[in-house]
């Protein structure tokens, strides 16, 4: 860790940090000052695309929840640096902030960007993009809201097309169908740049959060 970034997490921790410790349901509009929309980023590495995003989107609030210490201290001093007042910074389990944090309905989006890949067969469940995941995932997303999932690992490419398409909460935002052009608002990442010069193929994924019920295992049938 960098000196500006560990002063950057002394400094700045107390106002824009989030421990996902699962003890407390959060406000995001108290949390952001704002009743903006609310994305929440899982994984942003060292925070520069998080942050191009945030500049670029004045009036929609970044969640950004991640583990890797310097790069929540990359992130906080690029937001303080850049004035950026719409960037919270979260360390944790993204998985508890959903399940234990989040109200229903409260995000207006998802990204997901360059996940790790878990390449090995056998470590394929670890993978983060799961019907289950996107059982609690569509809980927390209100109707509309974009997931949207990036990945220069083709056979994970894959899986998140097929999941997401068999969802019933997820209606793909190509009419087409398919993989999405990289949009304008998703900048090049250092990590896709290296990706690119090795000669991988990225795909981006656009799915919109559609009304329906899920019925979960804790929960009674209608009519009970």
């Amino acid at each position: 860790m960098t000196a500006g970034q560990a002063d950057a997490l002394q400094r700045l921790w107390p106002t824009w940090g989030l421990d996902i410790d699962g003890q407390r349901v959060l406000d995001l509009t108290e949390m952001f000052g704002n009743g903006n929309p609310v994305v929440l980023e899982i994984g942003f590495g060292m925070g520069e695309a998080t942050a191009q995003m945030a500049g670029a989107d004045p009036d929609t609030n970044i969640l950004a929840v991640d583990v890797h210490t310097p790069g929540q201290g990359n992130l906080l001093n690029l937001a303080d640096q850049q004035g950026l007042s719409n960037v919270r910074v979260g360390n944790g389990d993204a998985i508890i902030l959903l399940r234990e944090m989040l109200t229903p309905g409260s995000l207006a989006g998802l990204r997901v960007y360059f996940p790790d890949p878990w390449p090995k067969k056998r470590h394929h469940k670890r993978r983060l993009i799961q019907p289950e995941f996107l059982d609690l995932a569509a809980t927390r997303l209100g109707p509309g809201a974009i997931v949207h999932c990036a990945t220069d690992w083709e056979p994970y490419a894959e899986q998140m097309l097929e999941v997401l398409t068999a969802h019933p909460g997820f209606e793909n935002a190509q009419p087409e169908g398919g993989f999405a052009p990289r949009p304008e608002f998703r900048p090049l990442t250092r990590f896709e740049g290296q990706g690119l010069e090795k000669g991988h193929v990225v795909n981006d994924l656009l799915f919109r959060r559609v009304e329906h019920v899920i019925a979960h295992k804790d929960q009674p049938p209608t009519g009970a």
